[in-house]
């Protein structure tokens, strides 16, 4: 954005008696200092934070020049009000910008995400610490380090730790008081030199952290610095006639030493350092953070980016180092950026006195122009363009079509792709018990978090017999009932509802719309299932009955079954679909007989109550074992279920 000064513009394009709205006040009273900005739309919902080293040109900025993008010029549009925090320095109004857009997630601000949660190493906050892998950053004073994109390279670090140092792999809650108490007994990892031993003291809490430090400088990947001080401290050991100690540090020399020979050595001045790079496309973006420690690459981390549109490869870095180092303990000497990283209003000049303020260190930005830190850059940004194309094939994935839900469309001849599909079926015996199944298909795989499970109420008619299309009514009245009243909420033209009164059923997988309803029945099921949903304004959806015969297809109004092709992908699709609701409603059907009958059988024995009748399944596992029992060794049943109960369940049995 522009920032020469816009003041006289705005009163040009002013004229001496227009009203002017609380917003063109407030942006002719900006001061000329840095801080931070906050649009908000007409709710006062924030929108959009930034900061700025003159508030004044910045913000009125946004509404003089031209805006560069479609997402700019929406955002613009939907600014109602500004408000403003002044800050003493560039710094401070930098932490307080990134800390708002971590809190509040404003739509238009650049969002940061990473593609899934990575595991960490981490070395405990304890007087003893523990070291373990972990997917959760706690703030309990605990050290972590990664995250580990490569979930193989972190599993091999944590065993070559647990090799060269006898860190302790038990959870015990290991203090001072309970050393003393001997609460604690050494095991098999103490015998078989894998552990010191500190739950009994064997081991001084000096020299025991003395090794997780070693073990930071490992994982901070120090490790010709540690091997260094190892070395001195083997002569040390040697002049003291300590052999078996002096042995144990060659050793660990020499596996460190392995260790660090597999990493890549791409720089020869061997100071610390991260290459940040990354590459934009439309509205996406994926930064890459390479990690050289003593000239090595120790390792790498990616943050997916959107909403990048149109901002400025300043505001994307920015934005990128905050989160990064906000979650790190380890601080690089320098930090490399690509050409266009001091741009605009995004300045990374600020960044410098954060690192000195919140971590006592001074980090030297670096905007290489030639030779190898510009090849290194490059090769960042190549890795970075590699992530960026797995999300987008990633995407295609999950916006790919299977064959059998277009060859389906075109059978039915449906107004559009059924990509969701839910299936009804009706399942009873002899009237009793009766449920109905709902299950979901999302781009012809079943979706089990919106399987739903039904009792049925209206299950019997007029004369006492089950009736198949009461139930469906019901159930296709308890399904859509929330989507009606919704769409009656939102139509343009008031009109009386036909919804009977009461509330709909609280459920939020209910409030999506399916592609396409599939009733297991025939004309009469389908026939019941429309009108429910003509009744309640819902009259447009595709809806179809299968009948016994898999290849019969019904559809409303038809006096004919359809005919499916039984060659065609369409029609397994829906074998599948029907068999997951049969199945889906028998199990649950026989799941509340089988409850139905355990209760009838015991809970109608007087004196015998729910409680009761579940302790003695549990201890028992079933009637027909208490029965059995009762008969051939009624003093151990005695002995179990208790004297009064097992006196009632005697008469029961023998009645």
């Amino acid at each position: 954005m522009p920032e020469e000064n816009t003041e006289n513009t705005i009163q040009e394009n002013t004229t001496i008696d227009a009203p002017r709205n609380p917003l063109d006040i407030k942006l002719g009273n900006l001061p000329s200092t840095p801080g931070i900005y906050q649009f908000k739309d007409k709710n006062g919902k924030i929108i959009y934070v930034g900061k700025a080293k003159n508030l004044r040109n910045r913000v009125r900025s946004y509404f003089m020049a031209k805006p560069v993008g479609p997402r700019l010029t929406k955002m613009i549009s939907l600014i109602r009000d500004v408000e403003i925090i002044n800050t003493d320095s560039e710094v401070e109004s930098l932490i307080l910008e990134m800390n708002m857009i971590k809190q509040l997630k404003p739509r238009y601000n650049v969002n940061l995400k990473d593609d899934k949660s990575f595991p960490y190493i981490v070395i405990t906050n304890e007087p003893y610490p523990r070291v373990f892998p972990t997917r959760k950053r706690r703030n309990d004073g605990s050290k972590y380090f990664g995250p580990y994109t490569d979930v193989g390279n972190m599993k091999f670090s944590l065993k070559m730790l647990r090799e060269l140092f006898m860190i302790r792999t038990c959870s015990l809650n290991i203090t001072q008081e309970a050393i003393e108490k001997k609460k604690f007994k050494v095991c098999l990892e103490y015998h078989i030199h894998k552990c010191e031993g500190p739950c009994e003291g064997l081991v001084s809490q000096a020299k025991y952290n003395e090794m997780t430090g070693e073990i930071e400088k490992v994982l901070h990947g120090k490790t010709a610095s540690l091997i260094k001080e190892l070395e001195a401290k083997m002569r040390d050991a040697a002049m003291n006639e300590k052999f078996e100690e002096a042995a144990l540090i060659r050793n660990r020399i020499e596996s460190l030493t392995v260790y660090t020979e597999k990493q890549k050595i791409v720089s020869e001045d061997f100071l610390d350092k991260d290459i940040i790079n990354f590459v934009k496309e439309e509205d996406d973006a994926c930064a890459m953070i390479l990690n050289i420690r003593d000239g090595k690459v120790i390792g790498k981390r990616h943050y997916y980016i959107d909403t990048v549109e149109d901002k400025e490869p300043g505001e994307i870095l920015e934005n990128v180092i905050f989160r990064y180092y906000s979650e790190n303990s380890f601080i690089p000497d320098e930090i490399h950026l690509p050409e266009d990283a001091d741009t605009g209003e995004n300045s990374i000049e600020a960044f410098s006195e954060w690192f000195i303020k919140n971590f006592g260190k001074k980090v030297d930005f670096k905007i290489p122009k030639r030779g190898e830190k510009v090849q290194l850059l490059a090769m960042v940004k190549a890795n970075a363009r590699y992530m960026l194309d797995e999300l987008k094939l990633q995407r295609l994935k999950r916006e790919f079509i299977p064959n059998s839900v277009t060859s389906l469309k075109r059978d039915l001849r449906l107004t559009k792709l059924p990509r969701r599909i839910e299936c009804y079926d009706i399942s009873n015996i002899q009237g009793t018990d009766t449920v109905a199944s709902m299950v979901v298909f999302m781009d012809g795989r079943p979706k089990k978090s919106d399987f739903r499970k039904f009792k049925i109420q209206s299950a019997l008619n007029e004369v006492g017999r089950p009736d198949d299309f009461a139930s469906m009514r019901e159930v296709i009245f308890r399904r859509f009932r929330k989507l009606a009243e919704k769409k009656i909420a939102e139509s343009p033209q008031t009109h009386e509802s036909n919804l009977p009164d009461g509330e709909a059923p609280a459920d939020m997988s209910f409030d999506t719309m399916p592609d396409l309803i599939v009733i297991d029945g025939g004309k009469g099921q389908l026939s019941s299932a429309v009108k429910v949903l003509g009744d309640i304004g819902l009259s447009d959806l595709n809806i179809i009955g299968l009948a016994k015969r898999l290849e019969e297809v019904f559809l409303p109004g038809a006096h004919e079954a359809q005919s499916i092709p039984k060659t065609s992908s369409g029609i397994k699709l829906l074998q599948r679909v029907r068999d997951e609701a049969h199945r889906f409603a028998i199990t649950f059907h026989r799941s509340l007989r089988d409850k139905r009958t355990l209760r009838s059988e015991l809970e109608d024995i007087k004196g015998i109550g729910k409680t009761t009748a579940q302790k003695l399944l549990k201890e028992f596992g079933s009637v027909d074992n208490i029965k059995i029992m009762v008969k051939n060794d009624y003093d151990e049943f005695a002995k179990r279920a208790g004297k009064k109960a097992a006196e009632r369940i005697k008469e029961w049995v023998e009645s």
